[in-house]
């Protein structure tokens, strides 16, 4: 999950300079939503105490 946020936020830094407001746009909000997910489900298997497979 943090891999691809990761990806989605240099996308959006690269289409932030290169000027392009809507696709830098759509891509820090999927980067952001990928994070909180990732963050989401770390916290699950914490207190599970299950692993992730990987």
């Amino acid at each position: 999950m943090f891999n691809w946020a990761v990806i989605f936020l240099i996308i959006a830094i690269v289409a932030g300079v290169l000027g392009l407001s809507g696709i830098a746009g759509t891509a820090s909000n999927i980067a952001w939503i990928l994070f909180v997910v990732g963050i989401v489900l770390a916290i699950i298997f914490m207190i599970t105490g299950r692993k992730p497979k990987i």
